[in-house]
């Protein structure tokens, strides 16, 4: 049984290219000061939404979206992920997983059933804790990139950019990191305010140079690079 926390009927921007319902499982390890979904970081919630309604929602979908999101929170957290992505996948959806990569074990379990993964990778992976809160996270990430890599499975990597918790120097010490990785497709995507439940982020949210900036110093490191402001 999944536990979810929310369902976006229809989205264009969660799975590039595609229109996708987005599945919100609810539960995240990690206390990353800018998340915009605060509501999800714990393991459980009032606001569940029951797993056969989600899929009593898909039903009435088919034909009509490409695929399905699995986005958080963390949704490798759960142990009925890779059932809850066969039952969306026996409906003719392709699936999407949104990730931290911080499952190892579970995230092996379930990138053979994904069409696409959105992996994010929120700052050098030696500096992670200043920005998870949680020791040894820098590290569970860097074997989830590896793991995607390794798969084939098409993807995106991605980080989310609050100046104060990423000077631009460090973002391009991890763009060049993950570039000599292996990683094709990279986006950039600026902080923001809306969700956010620390109030010194959001005023401090100022840069001094545009995202389109610092992004021209590693746009040619990639196949492809998008910047989302």
């Amino acid at each position: 049984m999944l536990h979810v926390g929310g369902l976006t009927p229809l989205s264009t921007t969660d799975w590039p290219g595609m229109l996708a319902a987005v599945v919100f499982c609810q539960g995240c390890p990690w206390r990353c000061g800018y998340c915009h979904n605060p509501g999800l970081i714990p393991p459980r919630s009032e606001h569940e939404i029951p797993w056969e309604e989600v899929m009593a929602f898909l039903r009435r979908r088919q034909g009509l979206l490409d695929g399905v999101v699995f986005s958080g929170g963390e949704p490798t957290l759960q142990a009925g992920l890779a059932d809850a992505m066969r039952e969306v996948r026996a409906l003719g959806f392709k699936i999407g997983l949104h990730t931290g990569g911080m499952y190892g074990k579970r995230l092996a379990e379930v990138l053979p059933l994904v069409d696409w993964v959105g992996m994010d990778v929120k700052a050098p992976f030696a500096d992670y804790v200043l920005t998870t809160g949680v020791a040894g996270s820098g590290e569970r990430a860097l074997e989830g990139l590896q793991q995607v890599i390794a798969s084939g499975v098409d993807h995106e990597v991605r980080t989310t950019v609050h100046p104060g918790l990423l000077p631009d120097s460090d973002l391009v010490e991890v763009s060049r990191d993950l570039a000599g990785r292996g990683v094709k497709r990279y986006a950039i995507q600026a902080f923001r305010s809306q969700g956010c439940g620390n109030e010194s982020l959001c005023q401090s949210a100022t840069r001094e140079r545009s995202l389109q900036d610092v992004g021209a110093e590693m746009a040619g490191l990639f196949e492809a690079f998008t910047i989302r402001a």
